[in-house]
């Protein structure tokens, strides 16, 4: 299911260059470009506190955003870069390309598991070790899905989940072409820790025993 398109307000900023970035700052906004689509770049702003507020919130480089500025016809954006101080990890700069609903695009969507309860590797003990807590999909801009879902339901302790097991929305591929794995149940810790000593335990008997013991007899 796509996402519903969310709204992103700016305004037109006038003059361009570091003179002019520097006064957005001051005045409390955060600078910025609007680009592509074979149309000349546009120079606009943000008021600061809501974009931060926005680029705390999680997936906004993911997202296919409405803007919204006064004066002109509303257009898809997706977020290209943010630049931020150094010190203060804080924003300075953004970059926004437009795209059509139909344009291809290269996102990360999160990952997000279900099935926890009837995982039988889960309720035996065993933990859920996730390597891909996002994936990077080729979608088109009008359909990216809010999350890629996993189900966990039937796997066992030592399974794992590559994403040749996963149902992707339609129309979307992975940006890796090979099966990599996203995530795997691992053994509880008790029981690594028994294993662990096992070995631990042969590798000592082994090294202990009287030299030529396992050596084979010549004739």
């Amino acid at each position: 299911m796509a996402k519903e398109i969310p709204d992103l307000v700016a305004e037109a900023r006038t003059g361009t260059g570091k003179g002019a970035a520097r006064q957005a700052r001051r005045e409390g906004n955060v600078p910025g470009i609007v680009y592509g689509d074979g149309k000349d770049p546009v120079a606009v702003q943000f008021e600061f506190n809501k974009l931060l507020t926005q680029l705390r919130a999680g997936r906004f480089m993911s997202t296919l955003w409405n803007l919204k500025i006064e004066g002109q016809e509303d257009v898809r954006v997706i977020c290209r870069a943010v630049q931020k101080d150094v010190v203060k990890d804080l924003p300075t700069h953004i970059d926004f390309m437009r795209l059509r609903r139909t344009s291809k695009v290269k996102v990360f969507i999160q990952v997000e598991f279900v099935g926890h309860d009837e995982c039988p590797g889960l309720r035996k003990g065993g933990t859920l070790v996730t390597i891909r807590p996002e994936i990077e999909l080729i979608v088109t801009a009008g359909d990216i899905p809010e999350q890629i879902t996993v189900d966990l339901t039937g796997l066992e302790v030592g399974d794992g989940i590559h994403i040749d097991d996963v149902k992707l929305p339609a129309g979307a591929k992975a940006t890796v072409d090979r099966n990599f794995a996203i995530a795997n149940i691992a053994a509880p810790s008790a029981l690594r820790a028994e294993d662990d000593a096992a070995e631990d335990e042969a590798e000592t008997e082994e090294a202990d025993a009287p030299e030529g013991e396992n050596a084979e007899t010549e004739e």
